[in-house]
């Protein structure tokens, strides 16, 4: 197993569990004492675990933002459909932000077949990927640079954000309690918020695992966003609760098999 894989794993794995021995961990991977221990050193420096006395803890939900290239692989076929119907209402032309999600990510993944555009963001990832394409002018929000989610935040990126006005805002959340966003860390709602703020269209993107997670802060109202965007595995009571709060919910197309890789 490469270490990319066994690092995925194991978080996915102490998450679940919500503790485990570090010996136990050595059997179940196959890997050396060493080993093991260079992996969860990793883990910990990511604020995924904590290690002490033999023991690996993971962080509690409600303050656990997971790395983004871990939090990319999860509920793909989810994520795919999302942004197959967001991207419905990219035209070319259009200014559009970007937040830190691993959705937005996937959404990144399909604007070159509609530029030129213009893409404004905070999230080195999205950076990335939009960088490689001349008639995507971007726009990348400097800041304090946090190593958990791969983004810049702080006052100096919601100072440049303010000073911008898009078309549309494309953002995820980690978790929807009742009738809002939820994040588990401040600085992170403050960027939301502020890119909110700055766009003419908003548009939450919120595959239904969502739902079941808890968070601390709370961030922006669902009924809000222009629309909810959510998968078409979301449960029927779901989506009335959310009516009746006044939501304006959109339910994506399940996608063919082929296009859920």
């Amino acid at each position: 197993m490469k270490q990319t894989d066994r690092l995925d794993a194991l978080t996915e794995y102490i998450i679940g569990a919500g503790s485990a021995k570090i010996e136990d961990l050595v059997e179940r991977f196959g890997v050396t004492n060493v080993t093991i221990h260079r992996d969860l050193d990793t883990l910990q420096q990511r604020g995924i675990l904590r290690k002490s006395r033999g023991f690996v803890t993971a962080i509690a939900s409600s303050l656990f933002e997971a790395n983004p290239e871990f939090r990319k692989r999860q509920n793909v076929r989810a994520k795919r459909e999302i942004v197959a119907e967001a991207f419905k209402f990219v035209d070319p032309g259009h200014s559009i932000v970007l937040d830190d999600s691993t959705t937005c990510l996937h959404l990144a993944e399909l604007l070159p077949s509609r530029q030129p555009l213009t893409v404004i963001t905070h999230f080195q990832s999205a950076i990335d990927i939009v960088v490689k394409h001349p008639s995507i002018s971007l726009i990348s929000l400097g800041g304090q640079y946090y190593q958990w989610s791969n983004a810049f935040m702080g006052p100096l990126t919601i100072s440049a954000m303010k000073s911008l006005h898009a078309d549309i805002f494309f953002m995820s959340t980690p978790s929807i309690i009742d009738d809002a966003c939820f994040h588990q860390h401040y600085d992170a709602t403050l960027i939301k918020q502020a890119m909110f703020e700055s766009a003419a269209r908003r548009f939450l993107m919120a595959d239904s695992s969502k739902f079941e997670l808890r968070a601390l802060h709370r961030s922006i109202p669902l009924k809000d966003f222009d629309a909810v965007i959510v998968d078409s595995a979301t449960p029927l009571s779901r989506l009335e609760a959310l009516q009746d709060l006044g939501v304006n919910v959109v339910v994506a197309e399940q996608l063919a098999p082929s296009a859920q890789r």
